[in-house]
């Protein structure tokens, strides 16, 4: 295995007193609704120096993802402050110019202010991505791994045994109680009603991990780690004219297993994937070895463990899809689980 030295801090971070200061040459600003947006996060569109911008501005009071993620702190400033965002391969375009933060506890207000990538941006809908862009993405998730490999989480990010457990039945259960209760959190409630019967075997490996997420967290400890983003989904990926990848909305960063950014991304990616996820998983294991990193004496275990706890996180969500892809999840989790033995 190389692991790398902690990265070094990156250049000085624009990190802005308020939002107004943030913003304060901008030009033609105008409320968005964008089509992936499931959070409750607010976003705007606007002109500075003549380009355009983007502005997402989110508190965990507004926005349940944060809520359930358990992020009270504001976890993408955190990466900010820390230059975590400016030690990026340059292969990796996170847009990002400048941040404010005002307030404390759940209501502090997190404003992002970024370039514009709509146009760089995968389009949105059902239609398969071409197998190079998927390829790239693949590669470029893999650079950026090991540029972080060996990284230790000393900023208090997401926590490593919590990332199975976001749509868990008794962290949703919250949410459930709130006037408007978010769609993908009522989806998640029907799946998980409908787990026990469509795929007995894996509702029961994921009701094992939700009582115990700390026991699978400390067996991919044993394997590398890396910092991950947190949200390789088509929606917050693209490709710039220069071919570095866009990756936009770091919601759930910090240390974790290089194989959960790519379950990750094959999990909620599914349906517009040009290949199967064995040839995802291989490509991506060897843009692995290409960039430096040995795999041998762990891939399986790291892999096996991280389909897991995948599975825990999204099985609800598979339940009501189709039977194909809930079988593979549920073999996947069976042989993952071999690994805690």
């Amino acid at each position: 295995m190389t692991s790398n030295p902690q990265p070094p801090i990156g250049t000085n971070p624009r990190v802005a007193a308020t939002l107004g200061e943030l913003v304060a040459d901008a030009t033609d600003r105008r409320e968005v609704r964008t089509t992936d947006a499931k959070s409750g996060a607010r976003f705007e569109t606007l002109w500075i120096d003549g380009q355009p911008h983007f502005l997402k501005v989110l508190s965990a009071a507004d926005d349940w993802i944060m809520r359930v993620t358990g992020n009270t702190t504001h976890w993408e400033f955190r990466c900010w402050q820390a230059g975590l965002y400016a030690d990026c391969p340059p292969v990796i375009d996170h847009a990002i110019v400048g941040m404010a933060l005002e307030g404390s506890g759940p209501t502090a207000r997190l404003s992002i202010l970024m370039e514009d990538r709509a146009a760089d941006l995968v389009p949105a809908g059902d239609t398969r991505i071409g197998l190079r862009q998927h390829e790239g993405f693949l590669d470029h998730m893999a650079a950026m791994h090991t540029r972080f490999l060996g990284w230790r989480d000393d900023l208090g990010l997401c926590d490593p045994a919590h990332r199975f457990c976001f749509f868990a039945p008794g962290v949703i259960a919250p949410e459930l109680e709130r006037a408007d209760v978010p769609v993908p959190i009522a989806v998640a409630q029907q799946g998980w009603g409908l787990l026990p019967t469509r795929a007995p075997n894996l509702d029961a490996l994921v009701k094992s991990v939700h009582r115990d997420p700390v026991a699978l967290a400390e067996a991919l400890r044993t394997t590398p780690q890396t910092f991950v983003a947190g949200d390789w989904k088509l929606g917050n990926l693209g490709r710039r004219s220069d071919g570095r990848t866009v990756l936009l909305d770091w919601a759930y960063p910090g240390e974790a297993a290089p194989c959960w950014d790519l379950t990750w991304y094959l999990s909620l990616n599914a349906a517009r994937l040009p290949a199967s996820k064995e040839s995802a998983i291989a490509h991506y294991r060897s843009r692995l070895e290409a960039h430096g990193v040995d795999t041998a004496g762990w891939w399986d275990r790291q892999l096996g463990l991280s389909l897991l706890g995948m599975a825990a996180e999204f099985a609800w969500e598979k339940a009501v899809g189709g039977a194909t892809e809930l079988a593979w999840w549920e073999q996947a989790a069976i042989e993952g689980a071999r690994w805690l033995e």
